[in-house]
């Protein structure tokens, strides 16, 4: 055994520290045989163990892993302690110790500073953390800071805790809002302010917290506002106008948090001016509505709480005045809302013509405040880019000096609305008009005939009416709405001539319309010029095309036969035929009617029918049906039924499918009335082939009652035999269909080798169309009943006979049923596709 010196003689070596020992001594300075050694000794004694780490960081000082080692086991050592026991202080001298060679390692640092802690050693803990800054170097200060602050904020040493973060602000300064946190919880709200001013007034700052600059000054302001008493470094008022100057879409807030700052300071009077001061310069609806509510908020409670007030100390005649004013304030600030929501809407956009028109209804009653603002609103309004029809200011405020009997204030105002730089020529005329208008009402006939003549006299040089280059008042004289209204007065006030001119100028200037021609040529056969008016019309008929030009033809073709009948039968012909020519088929309609109806009244049958003809031609698809109908009747009118019998074939024959069909039944059943059973009968035969029985149940069931009442047994037999036949060709049809699109469903399916080969070749495609086409005839083959030889039908007419005639044999029948089974051939690879005949298709023929 070996023994130690005499101070640790208590401290053994046992015969397995030897190889360790002897490595120790071979390699003093290698720290992986210092450690080896120490992890022998991990489960023996602590003082052992201690005694190794001391020996080993005597030869190695400078090892921050043995140091960092040897510093965890010395703290595990004492753990659970009481922190008065003498070994704390061992662990921290050995600290102590560490730090004279680790002093630039900020974990040992770290972890005497928590170890300190847990022995509440404050004042040592605040000057080793002062050590470790000084100590380090400055890049791996950010490693001490955070748990420097978090020490010194978890103590109740508010001015420590200043003078730390201040120092910890000149390094960091992003983190200010951190600090300015802590100032507020601790209630040093005078600094907090200072220090949030100065990071609102930085540019470039960050938010750590996301927060943007305006989010900083609304804290601020909402800071200084709530605590007027304990903030006195700032100037509350300047602060926060000049927020408001600089954060245009969050006024309202500002506003209010300034009015409140007066508030709570007891400033009332000063808060309801900056309510007042607010609800003048808002220009959106949102920040008024805030403020006004804010206002009456605080109007409501300054009344509550004198109300209080007096119910508490007693009622005075003083103190009555001041709530009687309190309650004015509050009914003057609720009725004036709509007027100051209005100002608001004018502040955020002064070209709103609308909203000067609520304005002056706001003021109604009111004839001093209207007209000024009236007088504003044509002063502040830019025609360029008003909002709103801008002539109708200037009309009202002219009307409302009418509506007081000041009609030459009225005429001034009208005069003044004249001579603005309108943007449409519409906004001038309507003054004009209106200006005419209000002459009229007050019987000043000829002012307002002088007044539609210089609204309608031409500018000194030829202008174009859309050209906007030139202004509104050079295009007037190429407005149709005012000479449309000069022509009315011309018409009531003037003599036929200044009339005629009036519209003939209209036309000259080519800005007449469908209407201002019809009313010129109705105007001139009031006054008996007929062949004026005639003439009148054609020069619209010259002006316009189809389809603008339908309704002076009209009215023209009307007048003319109204007034000349048949005395001038080749000229109305003439005009219809130039009508007609070039006519489009949507119009076409009512002008062959008007010439059949002429031809039928004043001339030739044989014209009007051939009119009918060509109109059941010249009309449009869908017109056609009615056009024959009319045809029809009108030709059996004049000719008698038999003449009909060409125009049905006709119609039959262009008309669509389902109009023919119904064609066909109609004359069916006139042929019957004729007594004409074989044509009728030839005809059902013909209408069969586009009668599906599946969808045109009712055509069957009409020529089965016709070939009951008319026909026999093999006429019905007939019928039934074309209805199979139909039927069958819609079936063929329709499988064929289907069979095409499963083919071509199914033609890019082909295998792997078939796409690699190139494709698959057109042998295989027929056969798989073969086998769709197989299967879908095996699928529809239907299940036979036995004993089926013919179908027998009941009706009305007498089943018996009708059963005795299919006894009858008939020598012309083919017997399709029996197999050649003398023939000896077999035909391979043959299906016959049969189907069921579905019960529809017999009606009430068929026996139960």
């Amino acid at each position: 055994m070996v023994t130690m010196p005499e101070k640790q003689k208590d401290i053994l070596f046992e015969e397995d520290d030897l190889p360790y020992e002897e490595e120790i001594l071979r390699n003093p300075y290698s720290v992986k045989c210092w450690i080896r050694y120490i992890e022998h000794k991990s489960d023996g004694l602590a003082a052992g163990r201690n005694l190794i780490y001391e020996r080993a960081l005597k030869e190695l000082p400078g090892s921050y892993k043995l140091w960092y080692n040897y510093l965890k086991v010395r703290r595990k050592n004492v753990k659970g302690r009481c922190i008065t026991d003498p070994g704390y202080e061992d662990v921290n001298n050995a600290f102590e110790r560490a730090l004279v060679f680790m002093h630039k390692m900020p974990r040992i640092w770290l972890d005497y500073c928590h170890f300190l802690q847990e022995q509440r050693k404050v004042s040592r803990v605040r000057r080793t953390f002062d050590r470790a800054l000084r100590a380090l170097p400055i890049s791996q200060h950010h490693r001490i800071w955070p748990h420097y602050l978090k020490f010194v904020c978890s103590h109740p040493l508010h001015e420590t805790a200043v003078r730390v973060y201040r120092r910890y602000l000149k390094l960091f300064p992003e983190n200010s809002e951190e600090y300015i946190e802590y100032l507020v919880s601790i209630d040093r709200l005078d600094e907090a302010a200072l220090r949030l001013a100065d990071v609102v007034n930085q540019e470039d700052f960050v938010s750590k917290e996301g927060k943007s600059n305006h989010q900083l000054w609304y804290d601020l302001c909402e800071l200084i506002c709530k605590n007027p008493t304990k903030v006195t470094s700032l100037k509350v008022d300047p602060i926060i106008r000049g927020g408001i100057k600089r954060f245009s879409d969050e006024r309202g807030k500002l506003w209010c948090s300034l009015a409140d700052f007066y508030i709570r300071s007891g400033h009332f009077e000063k808060a309801r001016d900056i309510y007042e001061e607010s609800i003048q310069t808002v220009t959106t609806v949102r920040d008024f509505t805030q403020v006004f509510d804010a206002y009456a908020q605080f109007e409501e409670s300054m009344i509550s709480a004198k109300m209080e007030t007096n119910a508490e100390m007693g009622q005075t005649e003083e103190d009555d005045i001041d709530l009687e004013l309190k309650l004015e304030r509050y009914e003057d600030l609720m009725d004036r809302r709509p007027l100051l929501l209005n100002s608001v809407l004018l502040r955020q956009n002064p070209h709103n013509v609308h909203e000067w028109h609520k304005r002056v209804k706001l003021f109604d009653g009111k004839p001093k405040e209207i007209i000024n603002t009236y007088t504003e609103a044509v002063q502040t309004i830019e025609p360029a880019i008003a909002t709103g029809k801008l002539h109708t200011i200037w009309v009202e405020f002219a009307k409302y000096y009418e509506s007081h009997s000041q009609i030459e204030e009225a005429r001034v105002i009208f005069q003044k609305g004249t001579n603005v730089a309108y943007i449409k020529v519409e906004d001038l005329a309507s003054v004009w008009c209106e200006w005419a208008e209000m002459e009229l009402r007050h019987e000043n006939y000829d002012q307002a005939l002088a007044l539609m003549r210089r609204a309608t006299a031409a500018s000194g040089r030829k202008v174009a009416y859309f050209d906007k280059s030139e202004p509104v008042q050079n295009r007037l004289y190429k407005c149709l709405k005012v000479w449309s209204m000069y022509a009315d007065l011309e018409e009531s006030l003037g003599t036929y001539k200044t009339t005629k001119a009036v519209y003939d100028r209209i036309i000259d200037l080519r800005i007449a319309t469908p209407q201002i021609i019809i009313n010129f040529g109705m105007f001139l056969e009031e006054h008996k010029y007929f062949e004026e008016g005639y003439k009148a019309y054609e020069k619209g008929i010259a002006l316009f095309k189809w389809p603008n030009v339908y309704d002076i033809w009209n009215t023209y073709l009307t007048k003319f036969i109204e007034r000349y009948g048949g005395k001038k039968l080749e000229r109305a012909r003439d005009l219809f035929e130039q009508c007609l020519d070039g006519c489009p088929k949507k119009f076409t309609k009512a002008i062959y009617l008007l010439y059949a109806k002429l031809e039928e009244n004043y001339g030739l049958a044989r014209h009007a029918m051939a009119v009918y003809d060509r109109a059941t031609k010249g009309v449009l698809p869908e017109e056609q049906y009615e056009m024959f109908n009319i045809y029809i009747k009108r030709a059996a009118e004049i000719y008698g039924v038999t003449h009909t019998r060409a125009i049905y074939e006709q119609a039959i024959e262009v008309l669509s499918e389902e109009q023919a069909r119904e064609m066909c039944i109609r004359f069916a059943d006139l042929e019957r009335k004729l007594g004409e059973i074989d044509r009728a009968r030839a005809i059902y035969g013909h209408c069969s082939q586009i009668c599906d029985p599946r969808v045109t149940a009712s055509f069957w069931q009409t020529w089965k009652e016709f070939e009951i009442k008319h026909g026999n047994e093999d006429t019905m037999r007939e019928m039934l035999r074309i209805k199979r036949s139909v039927q069958a060709t819609y079936n063929t049809q329709v499988n064929f269909m289907s069979a095409q699109m499963l083919a071509a469903s199914k033609q890019p399916s082909a295998t792997t080798s078939d796409l690699a080969g190139g494709g698959m070749d057109e042998m295989k495609l027929l056969e798989q169309r073969a086998q769709v086409m197989a299967a879908e005839a095996e699928a529809d083959k239907p299940k036979l009943k036995k004993d089926i030889l013919f179908v027998r039908g009941g009706s009305k007419a007498g089943d018996e006979q009708l059963a005795e005639a299919v006894r009858t044999a008939n020598p012309e029948e083919i017997n399709i049923d029996e197999d050649d089974e003398d023939s000896g051939e077999e035909v391979d690879e043959v299906q016959v596709e049969t189907k069921t005949i579905p019960d529809e298709i017999y009606g009430g023929i068929k026996n139960d």
